[in-house]
């Protein structure tokens, strides 16, 4: 018979970060004031559970903003948008609710700010990303994305002198710095950030991954299969050499993955509830887990204000359903 888990270990910190608490806030605030339907332009974040519990209390996602009667209220997604969706929303006359992570929008404003000193870009990224196409939809030209070092190569730089990099906020920190190493290698002049553009959060519960990974012997992640910053807390274990398994939600759990695998490392993206991470202890000790640990990590305490005509409600009357 093989060996069951006997003990989880759980990361610290994990779970939610500011930027989504507030994205997920403000949606339910304009809910409670304007009450249903809510427009969101695409998934307010990447989290299964979340966005099918907001379309229940009246929330409706769309990507075409064609899709969004006359007279509508529209929030725009954690992940922030192109210029052009801006103006088309403005056209339209919708009211506008901003939820884009303020570490995204410091970007857009270094972007905007640059630019207009004639700077180009390279953006480190993954194609696609709704993230990156928000930032490089602050400018029509002379932004340039690269997803690896391969691509730093060939990016089309017409100005060297004047040349900056922006990056997407939940990269793998050691893929983002190894990527940015070819780009000073290549254009030695670049402009960086004052401050790198990978969030807090990402960074945090990457090193809570590097903390807990060699003390385990599996490692699952909680998280949506389009989360990015999920999906790199995965790759981040097994390049420590610990096998690492992502879910979605507990259900998801394979027993295999736990045999001859007695401490079960827990840890989850920053777009998924603790909720999520509770049903995975319970379906972990249904199949044998006697303890749960919390290591040491780093306390949390960032909040992001929310915008202008939501209310003064207090977070705490919001915060239930999302705990």
């Amino acid at each position: 018979m093989a060996i069951q888990p006997h003990e989880v270990i759980l990361a610290e910190p994990r779970g939610f970060c500011a930027g989504v608490d507030r994205a997920i806030e403000i949606v339910e605030r304009a809910l409670t004031k304007f009450g249903a339907p809510i427009y969101v332009r695409h998934e307010i974040v990447h989290n299964t559970y979340v966005v099918n519990d907001l379309k229940a209390k009246g929330a409706i996602f769309i990507e075409d903003l064609a899709d969004v009667p006359a007279g509508a209220t529209l929030v725009f997604s954690a992940h922030g948008v192109p210029k052009a969706v801006r103006a088309e929303a403005a056209k339209r006359g919708f009211q506008v609710f901003d939820a884009t992570c303020p570490l995204v929008t410091k970007v857009h404003v270094e972007v905007a700010k640059l630019a207009k000193e004639g700077y180009e870009f390279i953006m480190i990224g993954h194609k696609g990303h709704p993230e990156v196409e928000g930032t490089m939809g602050q400018l029509h030209e002379g932004i340039y994305l690269v997803e690896d070092v391969a691509d730093v190569a060939t990016a089309p730089v017409t100005r060297p002198d004047k040349l900056a990099v922006v990056t997407q906020t939940t990269l793998s920190v050691d893929d983002a710095a190894e990527i940015l190493t070819a780009v000073k290698a290549r254009f030695p002049l670049v402009r960086e950030p004052k401050k790198q553009d990978i969030c807090y959060a990402t960074q945090n519960r990457q090193d809570a991954v590097k903390f807990m990974a060699p003390q385990v012997d599996v490692v699952i992640v909680v998280g949506s299969p389009t989360s990015s910053n999920s999906n790199r807390l995965r790759e981040l274990a097994e390049r420590l050499g610990t096998p690492a398994y992502m879910v979605d939600a507990a259900e998801d759990l394979q027993e295999t993955w736990l045999d001859e695998r007695p401490r079960v490392g827990l840890t989850a993206g920053a777009s998924a509830p603790e909720v999520l991470v509770n049903a995975v202890i319970a379906r972990l000790k249904s199949l044998g887990a006697l303890s749960v640990r919390t290591l040491p990590g780093v306390e949390e305490t960032i909040q992001f204000p929310l915008p202008m005509g939501l209310g003064d409600k207090s977070m705490a009357e919001f915060s239930s359903s999302r705990s």
